[in-house]
C-alpha cells in the first residue's frame, strides 16, 4: 500500500456510506455480546473491524504490497494491532 493510500485509510475523518446488510439476529446478538470486550464501542466498528481485516488480507495476497506483508509478519509474530496502528500513524503524520 502506498503511503498516501495509507493516509487516507487512517484518516478518521475520511467520507462514509450507509450500506444495508441483512445478517442474522443471533449473529448481532453475538457482535454486541463481543465487542465491548475486544474493546469496540459498538457492534458496527466491530463489524468495519472485521471487514477491514479480510479486505487488507485478500489486498495483500493479490497485490502482494510491501507494506501490507510486513503487517501480516509483525501479526504472526505477535505484534498487537494497536502497536501496528500506532507504528502507522507515526508513519502518516511525519
Amino acid at each position: 500500500m502506498k503511503i498516501e493510500d495509507l493516509k487516507k485509510r487512517l484518516d478518521p475523518n475520511r467520507p462514509m456510506t450507509s450500506v444495508t446488510i441483512r445478517i442474522p439476529e443471533d449473529v448481532i446478538e453475538d457482535l454486541k455480546r463481543v465487542a465491548p470486550l475486544l474493546g469496540f464501542s459498538g457492534y458496527q466498528p466491530l463489524i468495519r473491524a472485521y471487514i477491514g481485516q479480510g479486505l487488507r488480507a485478500d489486498l495483500e495476497r493479490l497485490e502482494g504490497d510491501p507494506v501490507s506483508v510486513l503487517i501480516a509478519s509483525l501479526k504472526r509474530h505477535g505484534v498487537s494491532d494497536d502497536v501496528i496502528n500506532n507504528a502507522l500513524m507515526d508513519i502518516v503524520q511525519k
